[in-house]
């Protein structure tokens, strides 16, 4: 049966990506875009709170992957409001548009991430641990909570918290290929950090699974199998031929990307479980570092 997705946020890596996958299985996409729209487009502007409620009357589900790029600049007071802006309003305007339909979407499923936990350090954290205390962990909370309007009403509210994202043409590895291809990789600071990371393909059918599934709540879209960052450098190296033995100084990154940002996406601690997914069945793909980044980079 042919249903009605709305998706928001669709021209980014994830989106993209999830785009394709609904339109391939035979689903009925309808993309929100912030330009002039075309066929199968509607037009919207969280900035301003302009949604015509038609565009989710009588949608199946609805998919939020809004936000602007955690990495992409420094954490400048004005930057860190945009981060929270592009996230927050964007998801609250959905929810928000939802809970004043006669007959709101079923289903609501929106972007959150595993900074949602902060830095745990060597802990094992799955869906059940407590919000952590920085500038990420915060961001993620008031992304969540700002679904509250969709779930007072009834909808089924699905949070990806979603780790490190190893795409071909994009994610975490679009920074790092380069550095690593001249033979220059290698651990950031010390290494022992673990990260939590998933290929493109597997998110995207994971995302697929909780569409169609009657998961509620946040869900950890990682890997099983996460890694220290010293290991996924290593892994790195060998699939590229290449050495990663080259440690990049804490000074260095913090130079470059200024320390708030620095110590939340180079040197924080997930060791992230995706227990969620583990008891729905969902099968990986790509469950190790080596498997994974060989099928990327392929």
């Amino acid at each position: 049966m042919t249903r009605r997705i709305v998706v928001a946020g669709a021209s980014g890596l994830i989106g993209s990506a999830l785009v394709e996958a609904l339109a391939q299985r035979g689903d009925d996409v309808v993309q929100l875009v912030r330009r002039p729209a075309r066929i199968g487009e509607v037009p919207w502007d969280p900035s301003d709170g302009t949604l015509d409620p038609a565009a989710l009357s009588g949608a199946d589900v609805v998919v939020s992957l809004n936000g602007a790029g955690i990495g992409d600049k420094r954490w400048t007071p004005d930057r860190k409001e945009e981060l929270r802006r592009s996230r927050v309003d964007s998801v609250g305007l959905l929810a928000r548009t939802m809970s004043k339909l006669e007959s709101p979407p079923p289903t609501f499923v929106a972007g959150s991430a595993t900074g949602y936990y902060g830095d745990t350090g060597d802990e094992v954290v799955d869906e059940t641990a407590p919000m952590g205390d920085d500038f990420l962990a915060t961001l993620c909370g008031d992304w969540e909570a700002a679904c509250t309007p969709a779930r007072d009403v009834g909808v089924r509210v699905v949070n990806l918290r979603t780790g490190i994202v190893l795409g071909p043409n994009g994610g975490a590895l679009a920074p790092l290929l380069p550095i690593f291809k001249a033979g220059l990789g290698g651990p950031i600071g010390r290494g022992t950090q673990w990260w939590s990371w998933v290929t493109l393909d597997d998110h995207v059918r994971a995302m697929l699974t909780l569409i169609d599934g009657e998961t509620v709540g946040p869900v950890n879209l990682v890997a099983p199998n996460p890694v220290r960052q010293k290991d996924f450098a290593k892994a790195l190296g060998e699939q590229l031929h290449r050495p990663a033995v080259l440690p990049a100084p804490r000074l260095a990154v913090k130079a470059r990307l200024g320390k708030e940002l620095a110590e939340a996406i180079g040197f924080a601690s997930q060791r992230v479980e995706p227990a969620v997914l583990a008891r729905s069945s969902f099968e990986f793909e790509h469950p190790d570092i080596s498997t994974a980044l060989a099928a990327v980079l392929s």
